[in-house]
């Protein structure tokens, strides 16, 4: 998750190559402009993510980017005789809300997919409403691997749900991924490991520690956090005294900032590492000075690298949007232009109109989608997890974000 200036969007679509030359609407609010050339039907992709609250810069460049997606749709009229709009809710980070907004998608018959969420706890909250209703839900940003491949999958892998999908890669690979940097490239043995006791984070450092141990690395310390709270001191001191050479934090960079900083003021002048959720500028803003030479991994490749991503990045400035795409952008555009591409199927094989049972029959098609996107080439496995697996590690230099190394995890 985070400046995620991260990844990026190509638009060659399996269709054919599409250039995006599409203004998204510049303050779109709950819905995204209709001014495509489509007409006749109109279809609505719901978006779900935290609009505002502490990672509001994540859930805004999600449904910025699902709107430049669906204006793009619009106006290249690429299902004839439909318009797309979106509808965008705030999930507030709160399963309970996140459950609420997916009941009202379901009941709005118009909806036939929905971008989303940007928690992994909030998704497991979502799961099943859009399943019973056969609705396709389609995340840029979970990472838990038990959305795609149950509880167990660590043992025995079984998707749960038919109707979700995801565009970024998983926890499974992300943590491992991190603890084979840490162990292998920056060379440190002993780590204390904190996470905040959310899905995400708990998930994300249990499977980092997993892979470190593995590889030789020892646990010093571990320890879970209040995300309510910024009051990292106690821990702080914990770390100090444990002789650790790396802490690795499961959670986001609301609590990561303070978290460093106040690590560093103990006296423990150690780099604290993090996954997507660290990822973000506003890190650095929290954590000030002491963010220097901290770590975080994120999904996909850096923008800047992308050849695929530089018409979405173009397009998203000339949008006017006011807030960054951020790190899952691209993969947002992807997860909105799987689900166009599910329903330009879907019409096409209708005779060029939506069947009676729209929504199953997006769901089913989903699973074939295969274009090339902004962040490469976007399609899906047979548990709905992304195919694309690569990931950045990433270090702050100079007050900024700066990739050090792209790759995939070699392993288990």
């Amino acid at each position: 998750m985070r400046q995620r200036s991260l990844i990026a969007i190509t638009a060659a679509l399996a269709a054919g190559a599409l250039t995006l030359t599409a203004c998204g609407s510049r303050d779109s609010g709950d819905k995204g402009s209709d001014s495509g050339k489509g007409g006749g039907t109109t279809v609505t992709i719901g978006v779900d993510a935290p609009l505002t609250g502490d990672l509001s810069a994540l859930g805004l460049g999600i449904k910025n980017s699902v709107d430049l997606a669906v204006n793009t749709a619009n106006k290249q009229n690429l299902v004839k005789g439909v318009t797309f709009k979106i509808s965008a809710k705030d999930d507030q980070a709160q399963p309970s809300s996140g459950q609420q907004n997916a009941s009202a998608f379901v009941s709005d018959s118009s909806v036939l997919g929905v971008v989303g969420p940007l928690n992994s706890s909030v998704a497991q909250s979502m799961q099943k409403v859009f399943d019973d209703a056969k609705l396709v839900e389609v995340s840029p940003a979970n990472t838990n691997p038990a959305l795609t491949q149950g509880t167990d999958w660590q043992k025995s892998k079984a998707r749960p749900y038919k109707s979700y999908f995801r565009t970024a890669t998983t926890d499974a690979i992300q943590g491992p991924f991190a603890a084979q940097y840490v162990f292998n490239k920056a060379k440190k043995t002993k780590v204390f490991v904190i996470d905040d006791k959310k899905t995400y984070g708990a998930g994300l450092a249990a499977t980092f520690t997993s892979e470190f141990t593995k590889l030789g690395g020892k646990v010093v310390g571990t320890e879970h956090i209040n995300p309510d709270t910024k009051d990292f001191s106690a821990v702080a001191t914990k770390v100090k005294n444990s002789g650790a050479e790396v802490v690795y934090y499961g959670g986001e960079y609301p609590q990561a900032g303070p978290l460093s900083k106040q690590i560093k003021a103990a006296g423990a002048n150690i780099p604290l590492i993090g996954g997507d959720g660290v990822y973000d500028p506003t890190f650095i803003k929290l954590a000030g000075d002491a963010a220097t030479g901290d770590f975080a991994t994120s999904v996909g490749a850096p923008v800047e690298t992308l050849a695929s991503a530089k018409e979405f990045v173009a397009n998203y400035k000339a949008g006017g949007y006011k807030e960054d795409y951020a790190a899952y952008g691209g993969y947002s555009y992807d997860s909105a232009w799987s689900i166009i591409e599910a329903v330009k199927k879907v019409v096409d094989d209708n005779g060029g109109k939506l069947p009676s049972d729209a929504r199953a029959k997006v769901t089913a098609a989903l699973q074939n989608v295969s274009f090339d996107g902004v962040t490469g080439k976007v399609s899906f496995d047979e548990f709905g997890d992304a195919t694309n697996k690569q990931l950045t590690v990433y270090s702050v230099t100079g007050g900024a974000w700066k990739a050090v190394e792209s790759g995939t995890y070699n392993g288990g």
